[in-house]
């Protein structure tokens, strides 16, 4: 007998792709009370950064963050 799970909201599908430092930053800027735009600009702010250097955020050296 198979079974079919319902659907993933998009939400729930990016939730679960997501990296935890991402999550945790989400659930923060959540906690603050940030406006959904704020937490946007930040999040693509961090995006960036990460494209800049080619990898996660969490994996930088503190001299890689200042020289940016």
């Amino acid at each position: 007998m198979l079974v079919f799970a319902p659907p993933l909201s998009r939400q729930e599908t990016q939730m679960a792709t997501m990296s935890p430092l991402r999550q945790r930053m989400i659930e923060d800027m959540t906690v603050r009370n940030l406006s959904p735009s704020t937490q946007q600009s930040y999040i693509y702010a961090i995006a960036k950064f990460s494209r800049h250097f080619g990898y996660a955020p969490d994996r930088l050296s503190f001299e890689q963050v200042r020289a940016y």
